[in-house]
């Protein structure tokens, strides 16, 4: 994956997250750490530092400052998270969002550490219910965690070889999980998402449909099925991440009323 350092793409980053409400940031960000949960949590002050040595998922292995005024001794701390990251054989990630320090960015910055993606966290109403899908069937969640996570490494394209560290992270989720998987009798699965219920809040990670399938409506069909799931059991709103340069997903969650609440990108030292 490249890393880029362009300034203007950080300064334009920035000065759209500057709108942002912290207030839901803060709801949006602890939500989505219980959804996907790290082996290894531990904070340094504000900053949570989440590593995984099965999984190579950047937001398992990152870097998280959830305080804008916690400034304290950054770059010893930067640096002692460095050898933490090593010890794991992982590469030093800082995930920015609207909870980043400025002072934290300004140093990046100085340091010349690039950036890697876009991601915007995105918002939808579940106040009212959502029609069945158009074949008329109700699609249930699966209770086997083999099942998924063999359906998503299909789906997806992934290597087998994450089976293991993608099947302890679904089995350390705490709050409610439904694990959705469209089939085809003939192709296999076409299609799957992880839905997570927590309190009124609900997200819907991991939705991946098959490249042979694409264009069908399967998308449309289990996202859907996966907002009326946890719609069904009290959550009020539902939250998904969208990788900007990924224009299906994009269109998919603004189509069925997602609106975007930030962004948040990686940032790294860039090789020499």
């Amino acid at each position: 994956m490249s890393v880029t350092d362009t300034d203007t793409d950080i300064l334009h980053f920035t000065e759209r997250n500057a709108l942002a409400d912290l207030a839901s940031v803060r709801r949006l960000e602890a939500v989505g750490f219980r959804a996907w949960p790290a082996a290894s949590t531990q904070y340094d002050g504000s900053w949570l530092i989440r590593l995984n040595a099965g999984h190579p998922s950047k937001r398992l292995n990152s870097v998280n400052p959830l305080d804008p005024s916690d400034v304290r001794d950054m770059a010893v701390r930067l640096e002692k998270a460095a050898k933490r990251f090593a010890d794991y054989g992982r590469p030093l990630l800082l995930r920015q969002t609207p909870l980043t320090p400025p002072a934290l960015v300004a140093l990046m910055d100085h340091k010349g550490w690039g950036h890697v993606g876009e991601t915007a966290v995105m918002v939808a109403d579940l106040s009212e219910p959502l029609t069945t899908d158009p074949d008329g069937l109700e699609h249930l969640p699966s209770r086997d965690v083999g099942r998924f996570v063999d359906a998503r490494i299909r789906v997806s394209g992934d290597d087998p070889a994450l089976k293991p560290g993608l099947t302890e992270i679904i089995n350390a989720i705490i709050p409610e999980a439904g694990l959705f998987i469209f089939e085809d009798p003939d192709s296999g699965p076409t299609g799957v998402s992880l839905a997570i219920h927590d309190n009124d809040l609900a997200g819907v990670l991991q939705l991946a449909v098959a490249p042979q399938a694409r264009g069908r409506g399967i998308g449309t069909a289990i996202l859907h099925s996966s907002m009326r799931w946890a719609r069904l059991r009290g959550a009020r709103r539902v939250w998904v991440q969208a990788e900007l340069d990924n224009d299906a997903a994009s269109a998919l969650y603004r189509k069925a009323g997602f609106s975007e609440v930030y962004r948040y990108i990686y940032r790294g030292p860039v090789a020499r």
